[in-house]
C-alpha cells in the first residue's frame, strides 16, 4: 500500500509548510471549476488533503477553516469557501479514467473541517419560539490560536435590521461568556 505522501506533485509537495502532513489524495478529472479534457488532467492532477488545508488541482489551497460545507458523489467534491462561493472537483470515474475510491479523502474533509468548528450555535430570531434565526459559528485553523467568529443569517432575515444587530450582539456576548471562547 503506498504511503499518503507518495504520487503527490512535486510542485504541490514543495509548497507544504514544514511540518504539514499529506493526509490523503485523489486523482480528479479536472481543476476546480474545469471541464473534462482541460489543463491540469494529466497525471498531477490530484486533489490533496494535509494537516492544514484542501489543495485543489489547480493549484490554490483552502485553509479547513474556510470551508464552510462540502458533499460528494462518487464523480465530483462540491465545497463553500467562506466569502468565495461554491467549488466543484470532478473526481475520475469509469468515463474518464479510472475509478476513485473517494471515502479516505472523503472522511478527511470531513474530519479536518469539522475539528476547526469550536462553536456552532442556532439563535432563534425574532422571536425564542422562531424556526428562522441565525447561527453563530467559532472556527479556529488548525494548530492556530487566533479565534474567528462567523455570522450566518437564516433566509427572510434583514441584515440591516437593527434588533437583528442587537440580538446578534447580545448572543456573542453569552457565548463569550458560557463558554470562554
Amino acid at each position: 500500500m503506498a504511503l499518503f505522501g507518495q504520487n503527490v506533485p512535486e510542485d504541490l509537495r514543495s509548497r507544504l509548510e514544514r511540518g504539514e502532513r499529506v493526509l490523503s489524495q485523489a486523482r480528479v478529472a479536472a481543476p476546480a471549476g474545469g471541464a473534462p479534457g482541460s489543463e491540469g488532467t494529466g497525471p498531477a492532477a490530484v486533489l490533496v488533503a494535509t494537516t492544514r488545508a484542501l489543495y485543489l488541482p489547480d493549484g490554490r489551497s483552502v485553509p479547513w477553516q474556510d470551508i464552510d460545507q462540502a458533499r460528494w458523489t462518487p464523480d465530483a467534491l462540491t465545497f463553500v469557501e467562506e466569502g468565495v462561493g461554491e467549488h466543484t472537483v470532478r473526481l475520475r470515474t469509469e468515463l474518464t479514467g479510472d475509478p476513485v475510491d473517494y471515502r479516505r479523502i472523503a472522511e478527511t474533509v470531513a474530519e479536518r473541517v469539522t475539528s476547526t468548528i469550536l462553536v456552532n450555535r442556532f439563535v432563534p430570531f425574532p422571536t425564542t419560539e422562531s424556526a428562522t434565526g441565525f447561527r453563530l459559528v467559532a472556527r479556529r485553523a488548525p494548530l492556530g490560536s487566533e479565534i474567528d467568529w462567523r455570522v450566518h443569517l437564516g433566509e427572510d432575515l434583514d441584515p440591516g435590521d437593527p434588533r437583528l444587530s442587537d440580538a446578534v450582539s447580545r448572543a456573542l456576548a453569552l457565548l463569550h461568556e458560557q463558554m470562554g471562547v
